[in-house]
């Protein structure tokens, strides 16, 4: 068994890092095009689709199978367009409080309307840099400050046109058993936004106590619950 973490929009794989230990089994953190691993990619190129390619590659070049997909955030508009190509590999896919609007719309259109402002706020260039302060308000509302710190450093610059590009969804129709995770106490991605994404992704829901970034703050939880939606 192995776990394939998908990081979301302005951070990289780093933002996994308080829950790898935690985890059984084979472990890979993806660095989405543009960041970390790959941060010699100009994030005003990247599209979806190299996102989704990003992905597919990693998992092929680790030559990972019996997987558990944990989608985050943004990342729910990534792993449906990766699900089909990775579908004999799959054994579960986890929406972390995922975005996963309606077929043939846009991210920018779902997120809640506080939120969206602060987003196109941060968009200047093509690039997507978020504001420290609205970055702790909206990521780190559970966190104290030495989480707030370490988060605040995870920030990278990300690609305004994935907001805006129209969405795939085909993927979803792959035959891989599905949980949403949603999170009580998020204000970047509210539980009545997240409600909707479930309804679009199907399969199971599950509820944690947490803000957006769950992996940071109850990193022993969420490790709990991926063990056993694994088995």
């Amino acid at each position: 068994m192995s776990f394939v973490l998908v990081h979301g929009a302005g951070v990289g794989a780093s933002c996994w890092e308080p829950l790898l230990p935690l985890l059984e089994g084979d472990t890979l953190a993806v660095d989405l095009p543009g960041r970390g691993e790959r941060r010699s990619v100009d994030p005003r190129s990247v599209t979806l689709a190299d996102c989704a390619a990003a992905l597919v590659e990693d998992v092929e070049a680790a030559n990972l199978e019996d997987i558990v997909l944990v989608a985050h955030s943004f990342a729910g508009v990534t792993a449906p367009l990766a699900m089909s190509a990775l579908a004999d590999r799959l054994r579960h896919v986890v929406f972390l409080s995922a975005v996963v609007p309606p077929v043939g719309t846009r991210v920018i259109d779902q997120i809640d309307p506080d939120v969206r402002v602060a987003v196109e706020a941060s968009i200047e260039g093509g690039v997507y840099r978020q504001d420290p302060l609205g970055a702790a308000a909206m990521l780190c509302n559970d966190m104290d400050a030495e989480q707030t710190d370490w988060m605040i450093d995870q920030l990278v610059d990300d690609s305004g046109a994935l907001l805006t590009e129209f969405v795939d969804l085909s993927g979803l129709r792959a035959d891989v058993p599905r949980t949403y995770v949603r999170l009580t106490k998020d204000t970047c991605y509210p539980p009545e936004l997240q409600e909707r994404s479930a309804a679009v992704v199907g399969g199971d829901t599950v509820f944690l106590d947490s803000g957006h970034m769950a992996m940071v703050t109850i990193p022993d939880r969420v490790a709990a619950l991926l063990d056993t939606l694994a088995s």
